[in-house]
Parts: C-alpha cells; sequence; structure tokens
C-alpha cells in the first residue's frame, strides 16, 4: 500500500533547525519536498544537498515559480501570516508553525482565507500528535481520571546551556515575545487539549537571565470554564530540558515527564480499593523511538489533505492558543486577572 501523500509535491518556507522534523515528516507520509525558501545563502547551499530540493531567497519567488500542492511555514513568527496568506491565495494547504501568527486579526485573516479557497489550515502543535499526549487525551475522554481538578503544564530549557538566545527569538519585532510565546503557545494548546475552554488568566513572568527584549521565564495560572484550575510554566532558564504536564482529577492522575530520563506516562488510581497515601495503582505507557510528535503531525496534515481526516489541530486551535498567550501577557502588563470573552 502506497504512502497517503504519494504524488504530493509539497515546499518548506524557512529551513532552520525545525524544518528538518517536517521534511522527515513528509518522506514518511510519501510526499516529496521539491523546493525551500530560505533568505541566507549558505542554508540554501547546505539545504540543497541534503534535501536535493530547490532553494530560493523568498515565499514569494517560490511560489511564482514552483507547482506545489502544500507548504509548511517554519519561520520566524513574524513571517508566518504573510507566506500563508499568499499560500492560501494560490490554492496551497499550510501547515504552519506555531504560534498561528502574533495578532488574533491576522489568524483570522488566515483562518477566512482557508476557509474560502477551501484549503487546510493546520497549527503545528506538535504535542497533540504525541503518542503520550494522545493516550492521556483517550485516558481523560474516557472517564478514567473523573473530573479534571487541576493540570501542571511545563516546557522549559536554558538554549543547551548557549550564553545568547538563538537567533531571532531574542527579538520582539520578529518574534512577538519570549519563552510565554514560543514554549507556553503549546502549553495553552495542550491545555485546552486536555481541559477545555478556559474562563481567566492570571501571567507573571520577567526577563532575568539573558539581555533580550523578550520575557525568559514566566508562569501563568488559568481557570478553565469546567472549574478546573491549572498552572503553565515555562522557561529559558532552567538548565537542562523539560517537557512534562500531570492532569488530576476524582479519580486519578496522569503524569509524565522527560526531566529524569525517557518521557513515560504514569496513570494513578485507586480502582484497587483505598491502599494509603503512596501505595496506588499504577499503569505505564511507554513508546519506543523519539518523535515527540513533530514528524506525526506533519503526516497527519497529509492525510488530512489527501483522505479528508479531521485536522489535527486546526487554525481555530491556533488562534485560541495566542488568544491565551496574548491575555497573560496583558495580565502581567497590568497586573490583573483577565477574564475571556467566549467568542
Amino acid at each position: 500500500m502506497s504512502a497517503p501523500g504519494t504524488g504530493l509535491n509539497v515546499a518548506i518556507v524557512g529551513a532552520g533547525g525545525i524544518s528538518q522534523r517536517h521534511f522527515e515528516g513528509y518522506g514518511l507520509a510519501g510526499a516529496k519536498v521539491v523546493a525551500f525558501a530560505d533568505p541566507s545563502a549558505t542554508i540554501r547551499e547546505l539545504r540543497e544537498a541534503e534535501w536535493q530540493a530547490r532553494g530560493y531567497a523568498s515565499f514569494e519567488e517560490l511560489l511564482e515559480r514552483e507547482d506545489v500542492q502544500a507548504i509548511s511555514i517554519c519561520t520566524p513568527n513574524a513571517y508566518h501570516a504573510p507566506a500563508a496568506l499568499a499560500a492560501i491565495a494560490r490554492g496551497v494547504h499550510v501547515l504552519c508553525e506555531k504560534p498561528l501568527s502574533l495578532d488574533l486579526a491576522a489568524c483570522d485573516a488566515m483562518i477566512d482565507a482557508a476557509h474560502e479557497a477551501g484549503v487546510v489550515l493546520q497549527t503545528g502543535h506538535h504535542l497533540r500528535s504525541s503518542p503520550l499526549v494522545a493516550t492521556a487525551k483517550r485516558l481523560i475522554d474516557e472517564g478514567r481520571i473523573g473530573r479534571i481538578t487541576y493540570m501542571r503544564l511545563r516546557q522549559a530549557h536554558d538554549w543547551g546551556g548557549a550564553a545568547q538566545v538563538r537567533g531571532a527569538f531574542g527579538s520582539l519585532a520578529a518574534s512577538g515575545g519570549g519563552t510565554l510565546l514560543d514554549n507556553g503557545c503549546h502549553m495553552m494548546d495542550l491545555a485546552r487539549n486536555f481541559g477545555g475552554d478556559v474562563q481567566t488568566v492570571f501571567g507573571l513572568m520577567d526577563t532575568l537571565k539573558y539581555d533580550i527584549e523578550v520575557e525568559d521565564t514566566s508562569v501563568v495560572t488559568l481557570r478553565f470554564e469546567s472549574g478546573a484550575l491549572g498552572s503553565v510554566e515555562n522557561a529559558w532558564t532552567a538548565t537542562g530540558w523539560e517537557e512534562s504536564f500531570a492532569v488530576y482529577g476524582t479519580l486519578g492522575a496522569l503524569e509524565c515527564s522527560n526531566r529524569l530520563g525517557k518521557a513515560r506516562l504514569r496513570f494513578a488510581n485507586r480502582e484497587g480499593g483505598d491502599t494509603g497515601w503512596a501505595d496506588l495503582d499504577e499503569s505505564w505507557y511507554e513508546f519506543n523511538g523519539n518523535d515527540s510528535g513533530h514528524r506525526r503531525g506533519v503526516v497527519a496534515f497529509v492525510r488530512s489533505i489527501v483522505e479528508g481526516t479531521p485536522v489535527t489541530c486546526t487554525g481555530e486551535d491556533g488562534r485560541e492558543s495566542v488568544r491565551l498567550v496574548l491575555a497573560a501577557y496583558e495580565s502581567a502588563r497590568s497586573g490583573q486577572t483577565v477574564r475571556l470573552s467566549l467568542d
């Protein structure tokens, strides 16, 4: 049986680090990356040799000269909306890395354009495609942990020990925000994926380590429409790398972290009866490979195009994660809790 994307020609805009995951994902899906765009001549030369694809200095030139059916946008945040809108105008399906854009008006423009053109718009919140997250979501939906009461979501690192923040990430104009936008938008999407709509947001953040224009440390408290509470913690000041979540409910808990080794998911409960403070019933879930969901998300994108399967993370989902981040920025500036309207 052929892969779903056999015969599908795709392009990648922005050929930096994350683009390699997209390239690999398209290969797994049977699609062919025929072209890419990046303003750096050095990167173009490197990727042309590695990917055996045609390189262009701009997405405008790429779209003008190439016949592609789908495109991944892996540029700095400020260029997401312009590249996406240009592709959608040509009837090209778009997988846009997070955040979908830097403001809600641009997100809305992308969503509306995709609906009007009849193309797939997927936001690159790759954690939705992680087998660990998908398993946790299934257990929640099955009612195995009961009613969610609290969750804690973390993504933190220290840029691999680098003395400076990499590339354009420290620039407010290019990135639009720091660790809360870069890492926190993933956690906000995960919060909604697990717990549903958010009612209020309270944020604290600061720049505590790097000489940059954006925050490098943040903590955001959420109250969900369900009444559950949550904490989203992000930092570029955390030595090493951590990606973790814990979701607690009236009947059980789901906990997953890579902080002390390979990430595994623990489902803790008392299905066997009350056995003491620490003597819990446990089920552990562990998966082979090291794909946190990037490649799987690309494969899902291709399936949505070719087979019409539901989009893993829609443009609307991407907009909501941006809305929560922007609300947290507003809260941090004002020192007040921000209440979100249901729109």
